[in-house]
């Protein structure tokens, strides 16, 4: 990782993504006791959580991603823990992007998108929870800045 890039993305995220990152920074310090490292600039949390989410600079990855129980998944454990980082690595960069419109744009769909049952329900009759366009355009980010493969479509 270029040094000048994560300064330049530290910078931004403290300022034009200040809300979201104001909002990870609570909780980080909700999960101090947990395994934190650096990405590319973001600060990673690992934490036992049903979901992973990223708010500002702030990224928190779940110890264990959810697998659809009727899908045979194809991609090994590390490997789905590694596309999943880069996923939510993609959401840093929509905060860049987006700034103090990205909870708007970005955030509350892709809640609301994750946890409403109607949307649920359409997961579980196969539509990918990556097909939606907060989650797809986190995807193509991710894998375009960090040259890492995402989630692409994967049922997990």
């Amino acid at each position: 990782m270029d040094v000048l890039f994560a300064i330049f993305y530290i910078l931004i995220q403290c300022t034009w993504g200040i809300l979201q990152t104001l909002l990870g920074f609570i909780v980080f310090l909700m999960n101090i006791n947990n395994k934190h490292y650096f990405f590319n600039g973001a600060i990673v949390t690992v934490r036992e959580a049903p979901s992973s989410v990223s708010l500002g600079m702030f990224v928190f990855v779940t110890s264990n991603p959810m697998k659809d129980k009727r899908v045979e998944n194809k991609i090994p454990d590390e490997e789905l823990s590694q596309r999943l980082l880069v996923h939510e690595y993609g959401h840093t960069i929509q905060s860049l992007i987006f700034g103090p419109l990205y909870l708007i744009v970005m955030g509350i769909p892709s809640t609301l998108w994750g946890f409403l049952p109607s949307c649920q329900k359409k997961r579980e009759n196969g539509v990918s929870y990556f097909s939606f366009f907060t989650e797809s355009f986190a995807n193509y980010l991710g894998e375009k800045i960090t040259k890492e493969k995402s989630m692409e479509n994967a049922v997990i």
